[in-house]
């Protein structure tokens, strides 16, 4: 059995404990206001939106049989 390196520690380093209001400041996060702050122009169009459901759709189907 070997021994373990003189730097080394078995139990990680202790970081001080802040509170959420804290860590939210040092992200610079902002309260969300209202549902357009959510949205997301995730897909180009409708017709690439279209294309994704129904391929997770098929997917999902496949895995059930």
């Amino acid at each position: 059995m070997s021994t373990p390196d003189a730097g080394y520690s078995a139990y990680p380093s202790i970081r001080p404990r802040l509170s959420v209001e804290e860590l939210l400041a040092a992200k610079g996060t902002q309260p969300i206001r209202s549902l357009d702050d959510l949205a997301a122009d995730t897909f180009e169009s409708d017709q690439e939106l279209e294309e994704f459901l129904a391929f997770t759709h098929a997917e999902r189907q496949r895995d059930v049989a």
